[in-house]
């Protein structure tokens, strides 16, 4: 009988999860992933994406910021973790290609330690099936909007990067992200 109402519950909780995404301005289907590990093989590294140098995990999946997000503090917990899994170590991540002194760790409710650079927590995205995918970009949900993170530490926000350089030779300035 207990066995009953836990599965019913689940049932529950994933369709509650499927009218709370369907608000998505990109109409997102998300559903939790059938396998694999949350956990990383905790190193940050660089690569080239449409979004132009992004940092990615160990084993070359993109990664992720969360608007929700307060500083070093994670909000995605339970199934949000399941869909957009913390980039989780045991120790001080290795790291190539990025700014050393932006690397850091901070500490899960879930009693794991999740990475973060320029005072993010980082998450992949369990719909990028290979190295290189940046499905997740601009999406909405779990109270936030997830961004691609870029090797400065900040999110691309949607804009696949220039294949050229521009004839200005200058940027738009300002620099504020509005998140």
């Amino acid at each position: 009988m207990n066995r009953v109402f836990a599965i019913a519950a689940g049932a529950v909780a994933v369709a509650a999860l499927a009218v709370g995404c369907s608000s998505s301005t990109k109409n997102a289907v998300v559903s939790p992933p059938t396998g694999g590990s949350s956990t990383s093989s905790a190193a940050l590294h660089t690569a080239s994406t449409k979004y132009g140098q992004v940092l990615v995990d160990g084993s070359g999946r993109t990664l992720y910021l969360l608007t929700a997000d307060t500083g070093t503090k994670s909000t995605c917990y339970s199934t949000c973790a399941s869909i957009w899994p913390p980039d989780a170590t045991t120790g001080i991540p290795s790291n190539s290609g990025v700014t050393a002194s932006m690397v850091g760790t901070t500490a899960r409710t879930d009693h794991t330690t999740q990475v973060t650079y320029h005072g993010h927590p980082l998450y992949t995205f369990a719909h990028d099936s290979k190295a290189g995918d940046v499905n997740g970009e601009g999406l909405k949900t779990f109270g936030g909007t997830w961004y691609v993170v870029g090797a400065d530490g900040n999110p691309v926000m949607g804009a696949p990067a220039a294949t050229t350089p521009s004839p200005s030779g200058g940027g738009s300035g300002g620099g504020g992200y509005g998140y």
